[in-house]
C-alpha cells in the first residue's frame, strides 16, 4: 500500500537495492537511488527507464554534500550501500572499511539531521564464527583476530549498528537494523565470491564446480523478493523502530549438497572440485561451519516467513544466468 513517500535507497542499483526499488515503485512510491556503481549495475534498473517516480544519482555515500541533499529531499532512507561479498572484502579491505564505516556515519548523520526514518542493513557476519544455531539477534559475537580481514568487516558492520543504536537512544533517530543472511536470486553478480551465482555459472559453462574446504559447512539461502518483503513490512511498522531483526531462511544446506543440486537442476555434466580455503582466499582465511538465523522476532512482529524454496531460487537463478549468458550484447 502506497504511503506517497519518497524513499532514498543507497546502493539502489545493486542486487537487493534494485529489487527493493522494483517493489516500492510497484506500490506507487517514489524512489531516489544513490549508487557509485562499484558493484551496482545500470541494467538492474533499466526496465524502469522513463518512470518519473525513479531518479538515479551516480555518486558515493562518502560524498557528504550529495548525501545531505538527497536525504533532505526524501522521507525515508534505506541504507544498503556497502562493500559486499567475501572476495571483495578480502581483496580490498581498506576500501571496504572506509565505505562501510565512514559511509554509514555520513548517511546516518544526515538522517538524524532531517529526522528521517532510516533502515540500516547489516549482515549475518556480525555473529562471526558463532556456529551455534539458530542464532537469535542477541547471540554472542565470536570473532577471530582483527588481523584477519573477515573479522575486520564484521567489526565495521557492528560499528554501523552501534552508531544507529546510539543515534536512536541518545537523539531519537527512528532507526531499524536488519541483519541479512545469505540473500540470493536474479541479478546477483558472481564477481564477489557469492556462492550460488558462481556455482551456477560454472555449471552452465561446463567448468568444474568449486567448493571450498570439505563442503560440509552449511548455509541458509533466502530469495531476494522474500527478503524485500520483510524489509517493507519492517519499514511500514512503527513498532520496529529501535530494534534489530534477522532476515533470512532457516532451511540449512551443505555447500557440497548445494553444488550437487545446481548440477542436477541445470542439467550440467560438470564435476565438483574441493578447493582448500588457503588456495581460494589466501593464508589465514577463516570460515564458520554453520550459519542459521532465528527469525522468530521478525515473524512475531510482522507474520513474515519466506515463501520460496531453495529449488525455486535455484531454478529461477539458473534461468536468469542462462538468459544473461546467451544475450546477444554479450
Amino acid at each position: 500500500m502506497s504511503s506517497g513517500n519518497t524513499y532514498l535507497i543507497t546502493g539502489g542499483s545493486g542486487f537487493v537495492g534494485s529489487h527493493l526499488t522494483d517493489a516500492l515503485l510497484a506500490r506507487g512510491e517514489s524512489v531516489v537511488v544513490l549508487d557509485d556503481m562499484s558493484t551496482g549495475r545500470a541494467a538492474n534498473l533499466a526496465h524502469h527507464a522513463g518512470d518519473d517516480r525513479l531518479r538515479v544519482v551516480r555518486g558515493s555515500v562518502l560524498d557528504e554534500l550529495v548525501v545531505d541533499e538527497l536525504v533532505h529531499e526524501c522521507d525515508v532512507v534505506v541504507h544498503l550501500a556497502a562493500a559486499v561479498g567475501v572476495k571483495l572484502i578480502v581483496e580490498h579491505p581498506l576500501r571496504s572499511l572506509t565505505t562501510n564505516i565512514r559511509g554509514s556515519e555520513i548517511v546516518i548523520g544526515a538522517a538524524h539531521r532531517y529526522r528521517r526514518k532510516i533502515l540500516v542493513t547489516s549482515t549475518s557476519e556480525i555473529y562471526g564464527k558463532n556456529s551455534a544455531g539458530p542464532l537469535p539477534e542477541g547471540a554472542d559475537r565470536v570473532l577471530g583476530s582483527p588481523e584477519i580481514v573477515r573479522w575486520a568487516y564484521s567489526t565495521a558492520k557492528a560499528v554501523d549498528e552501534i552508531l544507529a543504536n546510539a543515534y536512536h537512544r541518545e537523539r531519537g533517530l527512528p532507526a531499524i537494523i536488519v541483519r541479512l543472511f545469505n540473500t540470493v536470486g536474479p541479478r546477483q553478480s558472481p564477481a564477489y565470491g557469492m556462492v550460488i551465482p558462481r556455482l551456477i555459472r560454472q555449471a552452465l559453462s561446463g567448468a568444474p564446480l568449486t567448493v571450498h574446504g570439505d563442503g560440509t559447512q552449511t548455509r541458509c539461502f533466502a530469495h531476494v523478493r522474500d527478503v524485500v518483503e520483510a524489509l517493507l513490512l519492517l519499514l511500514d511498522d512503527s513498532s520496529a523502530i529501535g530494534q534489530t531483526f534477522n532476515v533470512g531462511s532457516s532451511d540449512e544446506v551443505s555447500i557440497l549438497e548445494l553444488a550437487k543440486l545446481v548440477t542436477e537442476l541445470s542439467g550440467s555434466t560438470s564435476g565438483i572440485d574441493l578447493v582448500p580455503y588457503a588456495e581460494a582466499y589466501g593464508k589465514g582465511f577463516e570460515d564458520m561451519t554453520r550459519r542459521v538465523p532465528d527469525t522468530t522476532k521478525l515473524r512475531e512482529l510482522t507474520g513474515w516467513a519466506p515463501k520460496r524454496t531453495l529449488d525455486d531460487i535455484l531454478l529461477e537463478t539458473i534461468a536468469d544466468a542462462r538468459a544473461e549468458l546467451t544475450a546477444p550484447d554479450r
